[in-house]
């Protein structure tokens, strides 16, 4: 990544931008059709809606790409006893969110399905795709792309990723899809505020997210600042009659304000702020990872979100949901450093670099631990409620039918809990490029697959499933 950024600030220093792909605008919200997820989990054959699945895929270019296929390979190789019938756990996952170099394994199984598995390999994850996008950034029959337009060299990228990957296809191609939704999400550049590339987010833009290419996406959410130019997106925000959700109105509300509340007041502020196409009629959007480098946020809000309305659990379809479980999949690094042997700082780039990541990483590693707080919190906060019903009178029993029941289990999956040193140094050690030799693409596959197989949640979530009449 670091020969990429010299070679993008020499070639930025000759060329400007060019012409850009145009996402359509909306005159009216339909909250009946699109790419949401409440309209196509419940979809999904043989679905069972008291819980719901979801993957975190983290970035880290094709580091975090395979170690977040590796996880997709166990859980395809795990089987479980669901509703009396034998089904692979790859099968029970609802959603995908993926940001970085884990946007691309999201987004290519929502779109290849079983075909991921026979082909993802050879397109993407043992190709050199940053020393292709170099070559194509050096050659000068494509500077002409970067003249007198609004396009950049992220724009070039999604034309590679479509001819290797994406196949032209747009978020209307997954509507008729069977498999889990995919959320994939960049950065706004000028609030720090997150959009994801679903309609809902898309409602606020006022814009048609079918006709969006899915490497634009993959492109957006893997967009890292100077070493890539941002994506651009017109704002047609505020003229589609969009109307906010109903949790809305309860945070933003201070006479109905409660905790949990405040992440989603300040989620409302941002919504507010991608309506204002006056001020902003166009979007720019750099790597998700900025922003939530580990895939979590969005899941984290909606939770939240739920807690805070009952209402919008109802209108969203999930007010059946009685679990909620996340694999978080972090393939965060930490390279050794030796700059401290020495009485001399670090140059320039290793400062830029580190000033941007230490914050990044830091901030990922709360997140998860803020999930994990949060699941112990959910628990205690119904212990509470029932104990409160039996004070009042109710029985035991009653007491317990009284409180909606909704459990969040974390699991974490990352290279901090891989026992050797060694391994795990070299596993952490491997950089944050698109381009890795084909032994470490199966060795973070593998280790991927041993980490989620023996971790102790894991285990009591395939337990949990009844195991007794399913296999391995």
């Amino acid at each position: 990544m670091r020969s990429l950024l010299f070679l993008t600030i020499v070639v930025s220093a000759l060329v400007g931008c060019a012409s850009r792909p145009i996402n359509p605008p909306i005159t009216q919200v339909d909250p009946s059709s699109g790419y949401r997820p409440y309209l196509l989990v419940p979809k999904r054959q043989n679905n069972d809606l008291s819980t719901l699945m979801i993957l975190s895929f983290s970035g880290g270019g094709t580091r975090a790409a395979a170690f977040s296929y590796g996880v997709l390979e166990e859980l395809r190789r795990t089987h479980v006893v669901v509703q009396g019938e034998q089904r692979r756990l790859l099968d029970e996952v609802d959603i995908i969110t993926g940001v970085s170099g884990g946007s691309f394994t999201a987004l290519a199984y929502a779109l290849y399905g079983e075909r991921l598995f026979s082909e993802y390999e050879a397109r993407f994850l043992k190709r050199n795709v940053e020393g292709a996008l170099i070559r194509r950034i050096l050659n000068p029959f494509n500077w002409w792309k970067f003249v007198g337009g609004s396009a950049g060299r992220s724009e070039l990228a999604a034309e590679y990723y479509d001819e290797i990957l994406f196949e032209g296809a747009t978020f209307g191609d997954l509507l008729d899809k069977h498999g889990p939704v995919a959320l994939t999400t960049g950065t706004d550049l000028s609030t720090g505020s997150r959009l994801i590339f679903f309609q809902n987010d898309f409602d606020l833009l006022c814009s048609d997210l079918n006709k969006v290419h899915l490497s634009r996406a993959a492109a957006t959410s893997s967009a890292v600042p100077v070493a890539l130019s941002p994506v651009t997106f017109n704002n047609y925000g505020g003229t589609c009659h969009f109307q906010y959700p109903l949790w809305v109105e309860d945070v933003a509300n201070p006479e109905t304000q409660a905790r949990p509340s405040g992440r989603a007041l300040e989620r409302y502020r941002e919504m507010e702020s991608f309506q204002n196409s006056k001020d902003r009629p166009y979007i720019h959007l750099v790597d998700g990872g900025v922003s939530d480098n580990i895939g979590v946020r969005p899941a984290l809000e909606f939770i939240e979100e739920l807690e805070a309305s009952s209402a919008y659990s109802q209108q969203v379809g999930f007010g059946d949901i009685s679990r909620i479980v996340l694999i978080v999949v972090d393939a965060h690094s930490s390279p050794r450093t030796y700059w401290d042997k020495t009485e001399t700082p670090p140059g320039f780039i290793i400062q830029l670099l580190q000033s941007t990541n230490v914050p990044i990483e830091k901030y990922s590693f709360e997140t998860v631990e803020i999930m994990k707080d949060r699941a112990e919190i959910m628990e205690r906060k119904r212990d509470l409620k029932v104990a409160y019903a039996q004070l009042a009178g109710a029985s035991k029993a009653q007491a317990e039918a009284s409180v909606p029941k909704l459990t969040l289990d974390v699991i974490s999956v990352s290279f901090d809990a891989i026992p050797t040193a060694a391994e795990r140094a070299h596993f952490m050690e491997l950089p944050t490029s698109f381009s890795l030799p084909p032994k470490d693409i199966d060795g973070l596959r593998a280790v991927a697959g041993q980490l989620l197989r023996e971790s102790k949640g894991y285990e009591a979530l395939v337990r949990s499933f009844n195991l007794s009449g399913g296999k391995r």
